[in-house]
């Protein structure tokens, strides 16, 4: 009677199990370098007017939700982490970002750019203003409601954006006008001062100059008389 030997799998070597599982850790980080290079890269494109863009989260979230998103990214792509050149300044633009939306009045001031938005596509496709974003009409459009959305909400920030800088430039401009004019009355005003005192200076002189002349006359009038007599 022949024993018959049960097939076993090769033993794997226990340094063998090590090598893959470091290969695997290597992989790993190599994947999350990556993807926070990716992210820093997302940030660095993305329309710094619009924060909800920056921090890549709904227009509706909580103010928790917008912190919690901001802690995530933050310490996602801080610069003690990736090696990305740039991730100092999108570590910035995302505070900034967080920053704004923590403002409720600047908060509430873009939210109503976006409804004015949302309002200028509902009324392109012929739906009522109270059309909620969930309504099936607003599904399955080309280009996505959500893509027009922050496309039609860009135009109007930076519409936006530049009437505000005009407003500022116009302001330094009348604010230099205005120093100009200070700086004139200031420098008229010295010079009043220094022909005043330069008048006191020069008294004497045109005392002595009236009294000689006097005296000039006086003699001229009696030579006169003199010669008449």
């Amino acid at each position: 009677m022949s024993s018959t030997s049960s097939s076993k799998p090769p033993a794997v070597s226990a340094t063998s199990s090590n090598v893959e599982i470091d290969l695997e850790k290597l992989l790993s980080r190599e994947e999350s370098a990556f993807n926070r290079e990716v992210e820093v890269e997302r940030i660095l494109k993305a329309f710094k007017l619009n924060p909800y863009d920056m921090l890549d989260i709904e227009e509706n979230a909580t103010a928790e939700a917008i912190k919690r998103r901001y802690k995530q990214l933050s310490l996602f792509i801080h610069p003690d982490k990736t090696s990305h050149p740039r991730a100092p300044e999108a570590f910035d633009l995302l505070k900034k970002a967080e920053s704004e939306l923590s403002d409720k009045d600047r908060r509430e001031n873009l939210d109503a750019v976006i409804n004015q938005a949302r309002l200028m596509i509902l009324k392109a496709l012929n739906l009522p203003s109270s059309t909620p974003d969930t309504d099936p009409n607003l599904r399955g459009l080309e280009p996505p409601y959500k893509v027009r959305l922050r496309l039609q909400s860009k135009e109007l920030l930076i519409d936006e954006e530049v009437r505000r800088r005009k407003a500022i430039k116009m302001n330094l401009a009348n604010e230099g006008l205005e120093a100009r004019k200070k700086d004139e009355e200031v420098a008229a005003k010295k010079r009043k001062v220094q022909e005043d005192k330069q008048w006191e200076d020069n008294r004497e002189q045109r005392v002595d100059s009236w009294r000689t002349f006097s005296k000039d006359t006086r003699k001229k009038k009696k030579a006169k008389v003199a010669v008449l007599g």
